[in-house]
């Protein structure tokens, strides 16, 4: 996490709490010529409106304005993380059991990088997804130290 991300965390996580709101993501990013401050927010249940991400971007936009921790002219950006939201905590995915979801591997696991499949368990032992290979259903256990990414999936065969 960049020191930018850090402290954009920083001001938004009181904002968040007293909305009961949670935190997905934060992304600070150059795209052509313009930087774009993307903030990831939603419920612990799922689900966010409009009026809750412009509820927290303008608390956000005076915080930042006081404390001017981005040097250089951005957009910021506050919305829900979407139906493929990413999994980067431990809770995220703890809650992501019984749902489908992709996972990318640091290096390949039985010779593929890439999982998507229905999140079984989720523990010490790692992730464990049943996924179609072929025409059968396979059970992969992916050790949490070689997941690299991991994110909710639309299944588009169901």
């Amino acid at each position: 996490m960049s020191k930018i991300t850090q402290e954009v965390e920083t001001l938004v996580t009181p904002i968040l709490e007293e909305q009961d709101l949670e935190l997905v993501d934060i992304e600070f990013v150059k795209e052509g010529r313009d930087w774009f401050l993307r903030v990831f927010i939603d419920t612990p249940e799922g689900g966010i409106d409009i009026e809750q991400c412009a509820a927290v971007s303008e608390q956000l936009s005076v915080r930042l304005d006081e404390t001017d921790p981005i040097p250089q002219n951005y957009f910021l950006e506050v919305s829900s993380p979407g139906a493929e939201r990413p999994l980067k905590k431990e809770q995220d995915m703890e809650r992501a059991v019984g749902q489908y979801v992709h996972i990318r591997t640091y290096e390949p696991l039985d010779g593929r990088k890439e999982f998507e499949g229905y999140l079984l368990s989720y523990g010490e032992e790692g992730a464990e997804i049943e996924m179609k290979v072929k025409t059968r259903k396979v059970k992969v256990l992916i050790p949490k130290d070689k997941i690299a990414f991991a994110r909710l999936a639309i299944d588009f065969s169901a």
